[in-house]
């Protein structure tokens, strides 16, 4: 999943090389990091918080019913 995310934020970003991600465990909750340049926290967030969305929708979809729940966090 960890990759999935990797590749579509780094097709959306100006910056793919400060793309950083972290995987965190919690609760049996699983917490995506997100971290960019700051000028692409807007790309990566969108209008509305949109383009995040959908790419959880993406991920939801692309999970194995087996998965646990999981969160994205974008941090700056």
């Amino acid at each position: 999943m960890k990759h999935l995310i990797s590749e579509i934020i780094n097709k959306i970003v100006k910056h793919p090389e400060d793309v950083k991600i972290n995987e965190i465990e919690e609760e049996g909750t699983i917490i995506f990091e997100i971290f960019v340049n700051p000028e692409d926290v807007g790309q990566i967030i969108g209008k509305d918080g949109r383009t995040i969305k959908s790419i959880n929708i993406l991920l939801n979809a692309a999970k194995k019913d087996s998965e646990r729940k999981f969160i994205l966090r974008v941090i700056r």
